[in-house]
């Protein structure tokens, strides 16, 4: 089992996490009776999620290589490369 480190948080700092782990948990909210639960699949169906395509990078553009994945104009995307030869 390792050992402890020491601790370096400074006198304030620490005084604040005391303060923020002595508060007590939040109350449940208030529901209706008849509310019924729902898979979290629900919630996230309504928000856009990432989704990985391969592509290539052409003058700035970025092209999917599948023709079938479209892109809307404004789409945010992340470029991950591969060390070319």
């Amino acid at each position: 089992m390792p050992s402890p480190a020491a601790d370096l948080r400074s006198p304030q700092r620490r005084a604040m996490d005391d303060l923020i782990a002595d508060e007590l948990p939040l109350a449940l909210p208030e529901l209706p009776a008849n509310a019924k639960p729902l898979p979290i699949e629900n919630h996230l169906v309504r928000h856009s999620h990432p989704v990985a395509v391969a592509g290539v990078v052409e003058n700035g553009l970025v092209r999917p290589l599948d023709p079938t994945v479209k892109l809307t104009e404004r789409a945010r995307v992340i470029i991950v490369s591969s060390e070319s030869n």
